[in-house]
């Protein structure tokens, strides 16, 4: 069995997700790519922040919260996910325990009641986060937060409370990383593209043609898994579930996914609840 590694839903090596913050008007644009060709990500909302409804920005102003309604509109029934920026988007290492906990428990509930569905996702504002707030995290049911690190890597993530990208999309990098994550052919480990950022900064430096030559070059590809952040997280856990005998001829999924995995240049899936040989 020393040749086993996960693949994601059809036997695919490389999942691609995004990640953008805050909640701002440009949100929609960048939905609009997204959807174009086909990629997947997550919005992350301060709910406590959210402009009042008839709120006129004015002139050239290109930072624009959207009212509750217009997040509401845009993001429900979009595909895309919504998780947790903390209600107020504060510093969280700086806040009092019992602080902390109410702004990701409250903007956790306020998004749960606005687009009724459950909410296990965060980002940390600012990027902000130690131990102690890793820890506030999990004791408030997110099952995953993430940083505002990036590492130029594809790996997946060891510790989901400390979540790093593969890149910012101002990074000088992206190109390149694109490149390689496009063209290359993983062996061993799948391969994770994580792209985050705030959709404000298309307009703040005039280049959302970064993100449309991005969507238009890693989108709608077979060789692809297309995914929000939860969907990312839940998948490995399933993979981490499977149950194998003792000599590796035999494999159990109790999780309620299916799962793919590669072992000895054979790709096999096992589907939720079943038990399949793999020799």
């Amino acid at each position: 069995m020393s040749e086993l590694f996960m693949r994601f839903p059809e036997g695919k090596a490389k999942a691609l997700t995004l990640s953008y913050d805050d909640g701002v008007e440009q949100d929609g644009r960048l939905i609009s790519i997204m959807n174009k060709h086909g990629l997947k990500g997550t919005f992350n909302l301060n709910t406590g922040c959210y402009a009042p409804q008839g709120c006129v920005y004015p002139e050239g102003e290109i930072y624009r919260r959207m009212t509750e309604r217009e997040a509401t509109t845009l993001f429900t029934g979009s595909g895309q996910e919504v998780a947790v920026h903390g209600l107020t988007h504060p510093w969280l290492t700086q806040l009092a325990d019992p602080v902390m906990m109410r702004e990701l428990l409250k903007d956790r509930e306020n998004l749960e009641m606005q687009f009724h569905t459950i909410v296990r996702g965060l980002a940390y504002p600012f990027g902000d986060f130690d131990d102690h707030v890793v820890k506030g995290a999990a004791r408030a049911g997110l099952a995953y937060a993430r940083t505002a690190l990036s590492d130029h890597s594809f790996r997946i993530p060891q510790d989901w409370h400390r979540w790093t990208a593969t890149c910012h999309h101002n990074d000088p990098e992206l190109k390149e990383l694109t490149r390689k994550f496009v063209t290359g052919k993983p062996d061993r480990e799948a391969w994770l593209f994580y792209l985050w950022g705030h959709s404000h900064e298309f307009d703040e430096n005039d280049n959302w043609q970064i993100m449309e030559e991005f969507a238009e070059e890693t989108g709608n590809r077979e060789d692809i898994w297309y995914a929000t952040n939860i969907q990312i997280c839940d998948y490995v856990r399933s993979w981490k579930m499977l149950e194998f005998s003792a000599d590796g001829s035999r494999v159990r999924n109790p999780s309620a996914a299916a799962v793919w995995f590669l072992k000895e240049d054979r790709v096999f899936a096992v589907s939720a609840g079943c038990e399949i040989c793999c020799d």
